[in-house]
């Protein structure tokens, strides 16, 4: 073994027995580093979930077509089932549009009635087939199937969850009530439940689903808005498949056969005469949407930042306090020959091994706490911890983290390297 070597084994040996010698104190700084770099990456590693699952709650669909009114309107009544469309469209207007040779599918979506504070969606059993999220994943059943009558109903996984429903039960839709229990209920035609939705993470777990014959039957004899009069009810067997062929619907979404065709055809239903509608592309939109909330995204990274800065001054703090305390360690170094670059090296290498621990003990914990969050974050809030657990933002954080460190740790080597040979050897 070379005699450089040697002595590069020595002062690792040196600086590890100082770091032991004041354990406490650097277990406390590393503690400090390391938690304030798992926040910083914890809320990119949940920022990005969050808008992967929210900018990918609808995919394979390339417009979402309505009545016209505007672009964010109309996403937030036909994907998240936010407030009311202004104006419904005719039915025979949509089947105009769904023969059209550019288009491949199209599902036809029709809101209006809730139950119990969840939102009622009248659709077909297209909608179960074609209806993608997270780029390439369909709806699946958890139980069940589609529909098969008029009065089936399938429930999204948090519907059948929150209201302890199963395949079988009664459900009675309340006529125009989005939120809690109507006075007005279609209690005379009540669903049955055929289906449960697996859990997807986005707003197809919180509605429920019938078929558009089903939202024309319970509205047949509401010819006012309001329930008929005693005697005046059609029962359920009196309906005829001709008294439920669907009148209007809410939006529709659309597949074309080719993606060259998606801005002709946008522009072709967004000119259309015989019925105002307006054509969306929902990615654009989501992206949008999701911009306007970047106010939040960097507050949090601005807190997560400044627990980083306070974790590094902490650090610098910690070796400054320290240094008044070595100056007999530093002397005796001196004193056996070490030089001014020697004493520097020592501060800024024992700085090295505190940030690198930290940024591997943060690493690991991050690792290990997605892997116990995971399936409670898939299930609770819909966050989709994806791969890679390492992006690139998360990796230029521990590179800001480390340099930050390396640049700050020259302020201790500084003032080690001026404190002199007597002062450190002087009896206190």
């Amino acid at each position: 073994m070379t005699p450089s070597r040697n002595l590069s084994i020595s002062w690792f040996l040196v600086i590890v027995k100082s770091l032991l010698n004041r354990k406490v104190a650097v277990v406390l700084t590393v503690l400090s580093m390391t938690l304030s770099l798992l926040l910083l990456m914890t809320v990119e590693r949940i920022q990005r979930a969050a808008q992967d699952g929210f900018t990918q709650t609808i995919s394979g669909v390339d417009l979402i077509v309505g009545a016209r009114s505007g672009p964010l309107q109309l996403l937030l009544y036909s994907v998240f089932n936010m407030g009311q469309a202004t104006q419904n469209i005719s039915y025979d207007i949509y089947q105009k549009w769904a023969q059209n040779e550019l288009i491949e599918y199209s599902i036809p979506y029709s809101l209006g009635d809730g139950h119990r504070g969840f939102r009622v969606v009248a659709t077909n059993n297209d909608f179960f087939k074609y209806y993608k999220f997270r780029s390439t994943e369909s709806v699946q059943f958890q139980d069940g199937g589609g529909f098969k009558g008029y009065f089936d109903v399938v429930l999204g996984a948090e519907v059948a969850k929150s209201l302890n429903y199963k395949n079988g039960d009664k459900v009675v839709v309340n006529h125009g009530s989005t939120k809690g229990d109507s006075m007005q209920a279609h209690d005379d035609k009540p669903f049955k439940v055929v289906g449960v939705l697996k859990p997807t993470g986005t707003p197809l777990d919180r509605s429920l689903y019938i078929s558009l014959e089903g939202m024309e039957a319970i509205h047949l004899d509401w010819k006012t808005g309001a329930a008929p009069q005693i005697g005046q009810e059609i029962k359920a067997d009196q309906i005829t498949t001709e008294m439920v062929r669907p009148q209007s619907i809410t939006s529709f979404f659309v597949r074309a056969k080719s993606r060259i065709d998606v801005l002709k055809l946008q522009r072709e239903v967004n000119e259309s005469i015989e019925e105002p509608l307006l054509a969306i592309i929902p990615g654009i939109v989501l992206s949008e949407l999701w911009s306007t909330l970047s106010t939040v995204e960097w507050a949090l990274k601005t807190i997560s930042f400044l627990v980083m800065i306070v974790g590094l001054f902490s650090m610098l703090i910690a070796l400054i306090t320290s240094l008044n305390e070595r100056r007999r360690e530093m002397a005796i170094l001196r004193a056996l020959g070490a030089g001014l670059k020697n004493i520097a090296f020592l501060i800024v290498f024992e700085t090295v091994m505190m940030i690198s621990s930290a940024v591997v003990l943060a690493c690991v914990m991050k690792v290990i706490l997605e892997w116990i969050l995971s399936p409670w974050l898939k299930t609770e809030y819909g966050l989709f911890l994806q791969a890679p657990s390492f992006g690139f933002s998360e990796i230029m954080y521990m590179l800001i983290l480390f340099f930050s460190g390396l640049i700050l740790s020259l302020i201790p080597a500084y003032q080690a390297t001026r404190s002199a040979l007597k002062d450190g050897l002087t009896v206190r």
